[in-house]
């Protein structure tokens, strides 16, 4: 099939160009191609854009349907915008074997909204005890390890893992939390905390868990992926790590540079994360390490929840935020808009980067390129949770106005109208 996308804005391009699709590849980039095609795109005020890949998303499926499956969630990334994401293994049960990341990639196959890529458990039922089989789930077809949501205490585990992920190809990713350290501590500690009455969250218990993987980075001439950086902190920390050249990279989300902890005094639910919201002192500190290119991607760290399990007291509710469907415009909204990048540094962060940690093949918008999004940047909307995709409707965003709506996705000849799904 031939398809022609007319007259959409390219990054590096001083006006609009044409790009030309033939078998699911791009063929030509070029201003004012003249092809008999199967299907016509225009896309004339829109810009065109590389695929966007969300590195860190959960799905839920198996195990808790409930909150989300691999169709919902997959169908939600693609209204986002997004031709890639990489699913976390805490389901039940735990993704820490070829089998069930066999099966999370026929149910990916089935829905065929976006690609979904497994990301492993670092340790049998990311229990931290023992490695999971890390080569088997290679071969399956993961792209990183993690034990999301369970951090690896055992900082020996941990060093294996960085160990033979490094001999298998694979990144690992830390989600860096002392359990110790956070006790019982649901908000951010400090004034606000206090303030709501509510039991706090010290930034030390990620910040010495940042600290204990780039030394043993460091240590071992290794790769690793810091997740979801909440603290002023942890920025600091991985700036330095990568002046020194060690091989850190890390990444961030829309809640942590929108969002701050006054707005702990509303009790909402939808705010609850982990880890939580933090000072405006750090939301500043995570644009300045966007910016800086100290953070190299932004992800959604989707968590979508059944209503019954946020729509309770505070200290009992679930953490996360359904994120998929509203990451590239608040980060388009509250970055580019605002400011503080410039688009094609977005396309880094929500495209590029990831797929060079993860060694995806989907590097930049060029001949030979597969994945596209096209999307309006100068239209508001506004985000209405109501009309989400995803099963979780658990956002704290539900009334924003923002810029940036997907119109369409492609990955080689599979075509999404987005606004249509």
């Amino acid at each position: 099939m031939k398809l022609l996308i007319k007259g959409g804005n390219l990054i590096g391009y001083d006006k609009p160009a044409d790009i030309l699709m033939d078998g699911g590849k791009v063929k030509t980039i070029a201003y004012d191609i003249v092809e008999q095609c199967d299907k016509v795109i225009d896309a004339k005020g829109k810009y065109v854009l590389p695929g966007l890949i969300d590195m860190h998303v959960h799905l839920r499926e198996p195990g808790f349907e409930h909150k989300e499956n691999i169709y919902t969630g997959a169908k939600a990334a693609a209204k986002g915008g997004f031709t890639s994401v990489c699913c976390m293994p805490n389901t039940r049960p735990v993704c820490d074997n070829e089998s069930v990341v066999i099966y999370i990639k026929d149910q990916a196959a089935k829905a065929d909204f976006c690609r979904v890529f497994p990301i492993g458990a670092i340790t049998k039922g990311s229990q931290g005890k023992e490695l999971a089989e890390i080569g088997c789930m290679k071969e399956a077809g993961i792209v990183g390890i993690s034990d999301d949501g369970n951090p690896v205490e055992n900082s020996q585990i941990m060093r294996l893992a960085l160990e033979y992920a490094a001999d298998f190809g694979v990144l690992v990713i830390s989600h860096c939390e002392d359990k110790n350290l956070v006790a019982d501590g649901i908000a951010n500690e400090g004034y606000n905390a206090t303030l709501a009455g509510l039991r706090g969250n010290t930034k030390a218990a990620e910040e010495v868990i940042v600290a204990r993987e780039i030394c043993l980075a460091e240590t071992l001439n290794t790769s690793v992926h810091i997740a979801h950086v909440s603290t002023a902190g942890s920025v600091e920390m991985i700036r330095h790590a990568k002046k020194r050249g060690v091989k850190v990279t890390c990444e961030t989300c829309p809640h942590y540079f929108t969002l701050e902890d006054s707005l702990l005094s509303s009790y909402d639910t939808n705010i609850k994360v982990n880890p939580p919201i933090r000072t405006e002192k750090d939301r500043l500190a995570i644009i300045e390490g966007i910016k800086d290119g100290t953070i190299d991607c932004i992800v959604t760290d989707h968590a979508p929840h059944h209503e019954d399990e946020k729509k309770i007291e505070f200290q009992y509710a679930s953490n996360g935020i359904s994120g998929l469907e509203t990451s590239f415009a608040l980060s388009y909204t509250y970055l580019v808009k605002a400011g503080h990048i410039s688009l094609a540094k977005l396309v880094e962060l929500m495209s590029i980067n990831p797929a060079r940690a993860l060694k995806l093949p989907f590097e930049g918008l060029k001949e030979g390129c597969t994945d596209i999004t096209i999307v309006d940047i100068d239209s508001p909307y506004t985000i209405d949770v109501a009309k989400f995709l995803s099963k979780g409707k658990n956002s704290p965003f539900n009334g924003y106005e923002v810029y940036g709506k997907a119109l369409y996705t492609i990955r080689n000849e599979k075509i999404i109208n987005c606004e249509v799904l």
